[in-house]
């Protein structure tokens, strides 16, 4: 237990390493853009006025409240209060909403589509690449290059494919939204069942990606497994099959969860594709919406929030690895 403390030790003060990094890098980089975005909202506030001194009051009012009449460090401690405190501030593409309303109003959305997507295409990935690597024969030659394709194919392609396909030539699913534009939500059956129409294509395209992926590393990874010395020292001592396969495929096992991990971590970034080419209104289509606006507010909060994301998952990650992988265990004693 006490190399296991040790290892959790490191692990953690990484951890809070990185994150102190990565909370310095997502509020400079936005902040470096080139643009005023301030004095484009002071604009659209100050149209009609034609006394230049009440435009530049209403100039000075929004830098006040954006904090971009003051320095950087300045503007950073301000931050870090802020959002010690759950408050991210006001967008400024879509003032006078806050940022937290907006990502609030998007990243369930994209929860919702992407986590059960990620989910699916990973059993799926790693059900079919162990029966390949087990029957071999038939049923690894048409899956292997259909994994190859599948995995090789941009996240943008198969939206494409998947959209022209079913969308324009079938008409079976509609084309683009997340619900029909003529509703309003609301708890009817009728909303519920157009929000299932709109999911099909953007949760296709990701699962189809993620299978092939999937399927291709558990395929090499079992291959690699079932051909270990220790598997033909088993069953040359007579053991059977099936308990021989618990060990493999546990093994094998591994490097997939780190991909499920990773996959789950980047899951609010990848979503920028589906949701843009099919206008799902996740969090994905607001992270390109900020980009355009310059909007250094929402682009930090959404930044920080696929970063926290990415970094709690591989911390997980790495302490589930801890605990399940006998290898670390042995060197955890040493």
């Amino acid at each position: 237990m006490k190399g296991y403390r040790n290892y959790f030790l490191r692990r953690l003060g990484w951890f809070v390493v990185t994150v102190v990094i990565a909370f310095i890098l997502n509020f400079t980089l936005p902040r470096l853009m080139p643009g005023d975005p301030v004095a484009a909202i002071a604009a659209r506030m100050a149209q009609g006025m034609s006394n230049a001194t009440g435009v530049q009051a209403v100039y000075e009012q929004y830098t006040r409240l954006f904090a971009t009449d003051k320095s950087i460090p300045e503007q950073f401690i301000i931050y870090m209060r802020n959002v010690f405190n759950g408050d991210f501030g006001f967008s400024i593409s879509q003032y006078p909403r806050t940022v937290g309303d907006v990502i609030n109003a998007s990243i369930w959305w994209t929860i919702a589509l992407q986590f059960p997507a990620i989910i699916v295409g990973w059993i799926l990935g790693n059900t079919l690449g162990a029966l390949a690597a087990y029957l071999r024969k038939g049923f690894d030659k048409v899956l292997l290059p259909l994994s190859l394709f599948l995995s090789n194919m941009p996240a943008f392609g198969m939206a494409i494919i998947l959209l022209v396909v079913f969308a324009v030539n079938l008409k079976w699913l509609p084309t683009s939204g997340g619900y029909d534009y003529a509703m309003v939500p609301n708890p009817s059956w009728d909303f519920v069942w157009s929000v299932i129409v709109h999911y099909q294509l953007p949760f296709w395209s990701i699962v189809l990606i993620t299978v092939g992926g999937q399927a291709i590393g558990m395929r090499s990874m079992a291959i690699y497994e079932l051909n270990a010395d220790y598997v033909k020292y088993a069953r040359f001592l007579g053991i059977k099959d099936s308990k021989i396969i618990v060990y493999v495929f546990r093994n094998a096992m591994l490097p997939q969860i780190t991909g499920l991990a990773l996959s789950i971590g980047t899951m609010v970034f990848g979503a920028v594709v589906a949701e843009v080419i099919f206008n799902y209104p996740g969090i994905g289509s607001t992270i390109l919406t900020a980009v355009l606006g310059g909007d250094y507010p929402l682009i930090s909060a959404t930044t920080l929030i696929i970063t926290l994301m990415v970094l709690i998952a591989f911390f997980a990650m790495e302490i589930l690895y801890g605990l399940i992988d006998p290898r670390i265990k042995a060197a955890q004693s040493e």
